[in-house]
């Protein structure tokens, strides 16, 4: 079983108090060493859309969520109880269409408002014009050009809907090879389109997987990781002159979640391997 982080765990990670950090290494070490030990306390998220998305107890209030299969252990994750529940309800780890690269999707369905809302404003005020609507940005843009730069299926409509006063909304919800490729074409470049991976390659062997992905080979290297992550994904800010052509990509903020959190239903075991023959249940 290949022993995965995703940046979304160590970003998640740099967040929390210096205290919680240590208590999350400890687990994290732990399930490299043996994600069947007894004393891991895995509980299967049954309201989350993707069916392999588990949480790790750490300490009373942190969890740790982890995408598991057969072939693979994923560090998602982590934070309080019920933002780190809500953070896994709303999203799925797949496999895009096009690119064949892996990616942690947010779920569209999941995601109350999107686009920041465009008021137009008319006036008769000495005889000036009438404010008109922005203009779409990839409204031009045909669904399979815009999955060939990474966007999930899902997100297409919202895409070709966005204007320059949306764009930076709708980029926070999307994979970081999307959002970059969209901000690109917004400011008059050309984006590169990825090589499909080939049919036998492993979705996370895709160079824009490999992004956000990282195998774990040994303690060492998840503790180099845990202590020194990266920075993969997009961030964008808008220059005080409102220029689209001047835009940068540097240090925005992360949005704050968007739905009040949820509490999936429990099935709570002891070792996460279903063959284990002592497996007894644990507290969630």
């Amino acid at each position: 079983m290949e022993f995965r982080i995703a940046d979304t765990f160590t970003d998640s990670l740099a967040r929390l108090t210096g205290d919680e950090q240590k208590s999350v290494k400890t687990t994290a070490f732990d399930l490299q060493l043996n994600p069947a030990s007894p004393g891991l306390r895995l509980h299967k998220l049954d309201k989350a859309w993707d069916k392999n998305f588990w949480s790790v107890r750490v300490g009373s209030d942190i969890r740790l969520i982890v995408h598991r299969s057969d072939a693979s252990l994923l560090l998602c994750y982590v934070d309080h109880h019920d933002k780190a529940y809500d953070w896994a309800e709303r999203r799925k780890l797949e496999t895009h269409p096009k690119t064949g690269a892996a990616q942690l999707v947010e779920i569209r369905e999941t995601v109350k408002e999107v686009l920041v809302p465009v008021y137009v404003q008319t006036t008769l005020d000495l005889g000036k014009p009438a404010a008109t609507a922005k203009p779409l940005l990839f409204g031009n843009r045909s669904d399979d050009e815009l999955l060939g730069y990474g966007v999930p299926a899902e997100w297409l409509k919202d895409v070709k809907a966005a204007t320059e006063d949306t764009l930076l909304t709708l980029a926070d919800h999307l994979p970081a090879e999307a959002a970059e490729a969209l901000l690109e074409l917004a400011t008059g470049g050309k984006p590169r389109i990825a090589e499909p991976a080939a049919t036998a390659t492993s979705p996370f062997d895709h160079p824009d997987a490999q992004r956000r992905f990282r195998v774990m080979s040994n303690v060492e290297e998840l503790q180099r990781a845990l202590d020194f992550p990266w920075r993969n994904g997009p961030s964008f800010s808008i220059p005080s002159s409102g220029s689209w052509s001047n835009a940068t990509m540097r240090d925005r903020p992360a949005s704050p979640g968007r739905r009040e959190p949820g509490r999936p239903s429990s099935h709570c075991i002891g070792p996460p391997i279903s063959d284990a023959p002592d497996r007894t249940p644990a507290f969630c």
